[in-house]
């Protein structure tokens, strides 16, 4: 799928086997009228000596989103980060020299920055600050050019009300602001074509500030076309881009293709990119140590290459869990139930989403109750992995309860699980009623896994069967 995205114009690079025609000048260049002139000082210093007022902004919003991000690490929240920063302008404008000076020959050729880059080029060096001033980190950012007071005590306080910050009023002026004409700026009308009212794009732009200053030529449209390239049907891009606006933040030829280029290559099928981008855009936005950390987690519990591809093609999500905190704790816990974790990982991968407190130690409390033991527990998981994922109320218990009227074994649910994934009212109520009306009994899994006429069928066998044994008597 993608050997065929081309572009004209265009130079090739191959990769991996994959054949890639790359627009430079939609990829690559900003647009014309904001293009960076810079010249290179004697002493190697970058001098901007035009810098568009959109680009400038543009790398603001992204310093404060990367700022936002490793406060939030820190252990502060969304309110304090937000306040910090909007005390920190000069720290922001340092943050965005830092950015000319660490990619001083990307501004020499007119390249405007991913959202990559600048989070790889600012990180290390906050990182830095962290370790240099610890807790007064906070007063360094506030206070910036001049030195923090030592002793002052960091305060940790929740703002007196909930007015959106700053920085978000001024995007969402942004992509409402008209012209004389009245026309709302060019890629905000294009999002609109796309199917994307205005309200989902300021909805977008207060979650997500920097998302009003991308560029139409140089950022959104090369990212939109390329998925619709992939077959993402233009009904789901309003979807994808609400779900993860970052994406057009993102190179096509330096990040995007080589990280699914990367995933093909761990076994993410091809042919189903349209499907894995729309259940988890995300995806494309991690880096590649994190890929291997969960594959690395997968071929540990036993899954083949093979199957670790299918995993991440059916649930990108799992990318998003972490090893240590989620997905390690959650195996231990299936393990000590006798589940086969391999097999659990293949069928359901998103139950290793679930909290294990809130989620699966409930049902497993559930089942005990009723008389099960691990062991069985344990096998009727391991024979139906999405058992965990249904709801107590809504699914397990009306369910249970119908069950008992049945006037079947429970450890028929040991052999066939998969009973408490079929409809109550459409499925199992329906078949049930007509089982007693006919006066045979069947198993479990005939009477509800069955299409409808293989169903009608072994129920015409039974009663047949039934009524020679009769006949014989």
């Amino acid at each position: 799928m993608l050997g065929n995205f081309g572009f004209q114009n265009s130079r090739r690079a191959t990769s991996h086997g994959f054949l890639f025609c790359l627009k430079d000048q939609t990829i690559t260049k900003m647009k014309k009228d904001a293009r960076l002139r810079v010249d290179s000082e004697l002493d190697g210093s970058l001098s901007l000596r035009v810098v568009p007022p959109t680009l400038i902004a543009a790398e603001k919003e992204e310093a404060k989103a990367v700022l936002t991000l490793f406060f939030k690490k820190q252990g502060l929240s969304n309110a304090v980060a937000a306040r910090i920063i909007n005390k920190s302008d000069l720290f922001i404008d340092h943050l965005v020299s830092r950015l000319h000076s660490v990619h001083k020959s990307r501004y020499l050729v007119g390249r405007e920055l991913t959202t990559l880059e600048i989070r790889d080029a600012l990180i290390p060096y906050l990182e830095s600050l962290l370790e240099e001033h610890g807790s007064m980190l906070a007063d360094v950012v506030e206070n910036f050019p001049h030195p923090p007071i030592k002793d002052k005590p960091i305060t940790v306080v929740s703002p007196p009300d909930s007015a959106p910050d700053s920085k978000q009023v001024k995007a969402v002026s942004r992509v409402t602001e008209t012209s004389p004409a009245g026309m709302l700026r060019p890629q905000v009308v294009y999002l609109m074509e796309l199917g994307m009212d205005l309200e989902k794009i300021k909805l977008i732009t207060r979650r997500f500030p920097a998302f009003a200053y991308y560029s139409l030529e140089g950022k959104i449209k090369p990212v939109v076309e390329f998925l619709l390239e992939l077959g993402v049907p233009k009904s789901d891009i309003p979807i994808i881009l609400g779900k993860r606006p970052q994406l057009c933040g993102i190179s096509l030829s330096e990040n995007l293709i080589p990280t699914m280029t990367f995933l093909e290559d761990l076994g993410v099928d091809k042919k189903q990119w349209a499907k894995v981008i729309y259940r988890f855009p995300a995806l494309l936005t991690y880096s590649r140590q994190k890929f291997k950390t969960t594959v690395d987690f997968l071929y540990e519990m036993g899954l083949s290459s093979e199957n670790v591809g299918k995993v991440l093609t059916r649930c990108p999500t799992i990318i998003s869990y972490s090893v240590e905190d989620k997905l390690r704790p959650t195996a231990k816990y299936f393990r000590s139930l006798g589940a086969d974790v391999s097999l659990l990982l293949l069928r359901c991968p998103q139950t290793f989403g679930l909290s294990i407190e809130a989620n699966l130690k409930p049902v497993t409390q559930f089942f005990i109750a009723r008389g099960y033991t691990l062991e069985e527990i344990g096998t009727m998981i391991s024979r139906y992995g999405a058992l965990y994922t249904f709801s107590l109320a809504d699914n397990l218990i009306p369910k249970w309860d119908f069950f008992l009227t049945m006037d079947y074994s429970k450890s028929e649910l040991v052999k066939f699980p998969q009973y408490f994934g079929y409809s109550l009212e459409e499925r199992i109520k329906p078949r049930i009623a007509l089982v007693k009306k006919a006066g045979v009994r069947l198993l479990l899994n005939q009477i509800l896994s069955l299409s409808s006429r293989n169903f009608e069928n072994a129920l015409e066998k039974k009663m047949k069967q039934q009524q020679q044994l009769t006949d014989q008597v």
